[in-house]
């Protein structure tokens, strides 16, 4: 859907004709089997993923939308998009897979990439590491090994400087997902943690040589903007903004820690009370057989004591990993503010 609350909404998946045309995508850049490297975007991409928050993003709304391209050996070229319609729940006869398929055939008839490579998403203060993001990016990079989702930050880029990243799932987040048990046991022998769940490649943007002469033309033509702005330090409510979310992702985690901390107290508890039940089995045995009496019948001690439903840790990795991400926010923050700081220090004492 074109506009959702962070957290609860999930693109929507790529049907099977979908799948069909990025194979032949996968023909055309001839290596099929290698893993994409690097993403290629086109500067027009970019502009239509801005332009579609700017029309329809609103505070912690996000906006989502498919990425059209073709794959070239180990290089993933995105060279068209278009947003998912704009929609409420209650509108029960919208298909969205329909209407992707019927945008990806207008494309193919007016000659343009309708290859399917992946999905975009706009995210609030850098809050994207969801389990609806896992499971939308999970379903498109099995059917469409080569896929990507592009997370483009609004705020951030606010601020002066383009924020859009390309994400893959790991191959051993991959395997997991696939069996689908995020059991303490399976996140541990497949050596998952939060760092290994998502992979970042790196994007260049790329245009064409009449957009870069245009653009040449335009930065002659336009006055010369004043670049004090540059130095401003008034970005406190931001970073204000990105530490009071990182509490509340702590919060969580605590609160996620005391919940498998108390699992932990009770499989405990509950061996301990096995130990004892099978030693006074064994006692009870032993007089049994002192008298002459056959032995107690063997019982299935699984059925005695129930054992607890561990808790799934798949949640614990994406708020481990979401924040990260805010403390990876905060640490460039501060690092261009006190380059800023040290700047305005230079150019006070050399005005004084």
């Amino acid at each position: 859907m074109a506009s959702r609350k962070e957290g609860t909404g999930s693109a929507t998946t790529p049907s099977t004709s979908t799948v069909g045309a990025a194979g032949k995508g996968k023909g055309k850049g001839g290596s099929g089997d290698s893993a994409v490297k690097q993403v290629q975007i086109d500067g027009l991409v970019v502009l239509k993923i801005i332009k579609h928050y700017q029309e329809e993003g609103q505070g912690t709304e996000v906006v989502q939308g498919v990425l059209l391209g073709l794959v070239v050996e180990d290089r993933l070229e995105i060279t068209n998009c278009f947003p998912f319609p704009q929609h409420t729940e209650d509108d029960a006869d919208f298909d969205e897979v329909q209407y992707q398929m019927e945008m990806m055939r207008s494309l193919r008839h007016v000659n343009i990439d309708h290859l399917h490579v992946g999905w975009y998403q706009s995210t609030y203060y850098g809050s994207f590491v969801t389990r609806a993001l896992l499971d939308s990016q999970f379903s498109y990079q099995h059917a469409i090994e080569e896929s990507v989702v592009l997370i483009y930050d609004p705020i951030k880029t606010a601020q002066g400087s383009l924020s859009l990243k390309a994400y893959r799932l790991t191959p051993k987040l991959m395997e997991v997902c696939k069996e689908k048990d995020f059991s303490p046991e399976a996140l541990k022998k497949g050596s998952i943690t939060f760092e290994h769940m998502f992979e970042e490649v790196p994007i260049v943007i790329k245009n064409s040589h009449l957009i870069n002469v245009l653009m040449w033309e335009l930065e002659k033509k336009s006055a010369v903007a004043d670049k004090h702005e540059l130095l401003s330090l008034a970005s406190s409510s931001h970073l204000g903004k990105n530490l009071q979310l990182l509490m509340d992702r702590v919060d969580e985690m605590s609160q996620d820690i005391v919940k498998y901390n108390t699992y932990m107290r009770n499989m405990s508890k509950q061996q301990q009370q096995k130990h004892q039940y099978q030693q006074r089995r064994q006692q009870e045995n032993m007089q049994r057989q002192s008298r002459g009496e056959p032995p107690l019948p063997e019982e299935d001690l699984s059925k005695l004591f129930k054992p607890h439903q561990p808790p799934a840790r798949m949640e614990s990795l994406l708020i481990a990993g979401q924040i990260n991400t805010y403390c990876q926010n905060i640490k460039e923050f501060t690092a261009q503010n006190l380059g800023k700081l040290f700047m305005a220090q230079a150019l006070q004492e050399y005005n004084n």
